[in-house]
């Protein structure tokens, strides 16, 4: 009995508290570690990609992911040495409201490609909490047929809320993805919001997946996305929603005449199916065949190749000028004081920021 506690005490008398079991150790002290694996060098991780090999392909997709310097001056090496094997795959984005069905409806499409042979790769966007910058990356788990059929690359990857590295690192994806033999790349986001756009810059079709039966079917639904979007198709017209399917339908097309042509001169169509049922996907999939067809054939499809990749020339110029900025010492300290001037109201948001990167500019010069 322990004698310290206050309710060991006379006044207590009939209450005693003990002095419990020392807590074991938080670490096995019978557990010995190994020691890390050295990291391939660039030669190696090339030679194993182009030769498909999954690990060397993860591997080096996880150095593209990293923040550590030293990973990012490997990887960018690796993509250097790998664009030469790249640009021979068809690029798909998929998009649509959450609940629509996409991970599902990504299971059943990728089956259906794979059984016309060659490769699919997998890059899903998930996202981030901005509290705790946690991902749950569960859209392997929904993938059921395509996480262990193995000619399928599924690479969930968190958005760390920072939509611009994350579209970044996800075309650096793409291209070790085709340098590895996936001749069929399909690139899942979060839902309908602003990662539409990074996404529409790196796929050459865009796949907006829509619902029935949820109330107005336009509503909730950006101009913007459906101006992107090269195709329309409305999951789960199955059993009792098929003619709300089918209406859903009649009105998406009513609305896409109200549109300009796009660039591509292509029309974009309105199918309805059944992830669920596999309903509907042969007819999907000779819409997207036709669309190659069709861009490939009148010159768009290498026209907007190449858009992107001035795109992403300025997008990553972009972001490392940011990078840049935030991460000077000396930024971050005039910032911090220039905050604390703002928060007590002794200077305007406008001035501060003017005062900060003149200083910048003129340290530059």
């Amino acid at each position: 009995m322990d004698m310290n506690h206050v309710e060991n005490q006379d006044c207590y008398a009939g209450l005693t508290v003990n002095s419990g079991v020392a807590q074991p150790p938080s670490v096995n002290p019978y557990l010995t570690r190994r020691k890390r694996k050295p990291l391939p060098s660039v030669g190696e991780m090339v030679e194993g990609i182009v030769k498909g090999d999954v690990t060397m392909l993860s591997r080096a997709v996880t150095m593209v992911e990293s923040l550590s310097a030293e990973h990012q001056a490997v990887a960018q090496e690796v993509i250097e040495k790998c664009l030469p094997f790249s640009g021979n795959s068809r690029r798909i984005g998929i998009t649509g409201v959450p609940g629509a069905g996409k991970s599902t409806s990504i299971d059943v499409f990728g089956l259906h490609v794979l059984k016309q042979g060659g490769k699919l790769a997998v890059l899903a966007i998930d996202p981030s909490s901005e509290r705790t910058k946690g991902s749950i990356l569960g859209d392997k788990t929904r993938m059921e047929k395509l996480s262990v059929h193995p000619g399928a690359f599924i690479r969930p990857s968190p958005s760390g809320g920072s939509l611009g590295g994350v579209a970044r690192k996800t075309r650096e994806t793409i291209v070790l993805c085709e340098a590895a033999g996936y001749n069929n790349i399909f690139v899942e986001t979060v839902g309908v919001g602003q990662s539409e756009t990074a996404v529409h810059s790196m796929v050459d079709f865009f796949l907006l997946i829509q619902l029935a039966g949820t109330g107005d079917e336009l509503q909730g639904i950006k101009r913007g996305i459906m101006e992107m979007a090269d195709g329309i198709v409305i999951n789960k017209a199955d059993g009792d929603n098929i003619e709300r399917a089918r209406l859903a339908m009649t009105q998406f097309k009513s609305a896409l005449r109200l549109f300009p042509t796009p660039a591509s001169g292509w029309t974009p169509e309105v199918l309805t199916y059944s992830g669920y049922y596999e309903l509907g996907i042969e007819e999907v999939w000779k819409m997207i065949d036709s669309y190659f067809e069709f861009v490939k054939a009148n010159g768009y499809f290498e026209r907007k190749r190449a858009e992107q990749s001035r795109f992403w020339m300025y997008e990553t110029i972009n972001e490392r000028l940011h990078s840049h900025f935030y991460n000077n010492p000396e930024v971050q300290r005039m910032l911090a004081a220039a905050e604390e001037e703002i928060l007590h109201n002794k200077r305007t948001s406008f001035a501060a920021a003017k005062t900060v990167l003149d200083s910048y500019f003129g340290a530059e010069n």
